[in-house]
């Protein structure tokens, strides 16, 4: 009989097995990992067990769990460099990530938007098209944005891909080169449900806040934003001159 001191649970050894091949590269960031079906398959596992497996992973930090999609080899964490004009799709593919978008919620207001960032008071006069969008990275949710953005300089907005590159938008159908971004960092907690729903999380969990207003030229607003970057998944980098 097998001396339980050294007995292994199933689970446990064939968590470990899946882990080391993450360990070792056989499986990259945001690769699928097996599924239930696929590990009772293999393995003639109960259902108990494979999902035993699959928590083991992902509480060992090496994996996450996408509702309704399956679960993925981890994305480390997004660095994001506030002294830089980077848009999300560049920042992930600098990173070797991914990128997608998901158009939430657009629509236009007529009266205009103000936003306080570092203490100066900004106002971009209506109408303003106002843009809520998810960002992901290999099918993660990453970033909630709500962006603001001037239809005096930008008629038409309307028509445009949301799911692209906004930065790409700005330069190559309207012709602006972005001159300057100011930003301010702060963190929150995420205990709103609907942003919960986005990232796909039950629990709440720390978050960067980035609020923005972007210019095209002096005193010519762009666009302004408010950006919440989820807090286990980014971190960001200052440098002072």
């Amino acid at each position: 009989m097998k001396d339980k001191e050294y007995y292994i649970p199933k689970y446990y050894r064939i968590s470990r097995e899946i882990i080391a091949k993450i360990q070792n590269g056989e499986l990259l960031p945001g690769m699928k990992i097996p599924s239930e079906n696929e590990l009772i398959k293999k393995y003639q596992l109960s259902n108990t067990t494979a999902r035993k497996i699959l928590q083991e992973i992902e509480n060992a930090g090496w994996a996450i769990k996408v509702k309704g999609k399956g679960t993925f080899v981890r994305t480390q964490n997004v660095e994001r460099s506030v002294t830089r004009i980077l848009g999300f799709n560049k920042n992930m593919l600098e990173a070797g990530h991914v990128p997608s978008t998901r158009l939430i919620d657009a629509q236009v207001l007529q009266n205009g938007h103000t936003a306080v960032i570092s203490g100066r008071r900004y106002f971009m006069k209506g109408p303003i098209y106002k843009i809520e969008r998810l960002r992901f990275a290999d099918h993660i949710p990453m970033m909630f944005e709500e962006r603001y953005i001037s239809v005096q300089f930008c008629p038409d907005i309307e028509e445009q891909n949301f799911e692209s590159s906004l930065f790409d938008v700005y330069e190559k159908v309207y012709g602006f080169k972005l001159s300057a971004v100011n930003q301010m960092l702060s963190t929150i907690i995420i205990t709103n449900s609907r942003i919960k729903s986005f990232f796909e999380i039950e629990q709440p969990i720390p978050a960067l806040v980035v609020e923005g207003v972007t210019f095209c030229g002096r005193e010519m607003i762009l666009e302004m934003e408010k950006a919440i970057y989820r807090g286990d998944k980014y971190r960001f980098s200052v440098r002072a001159t």
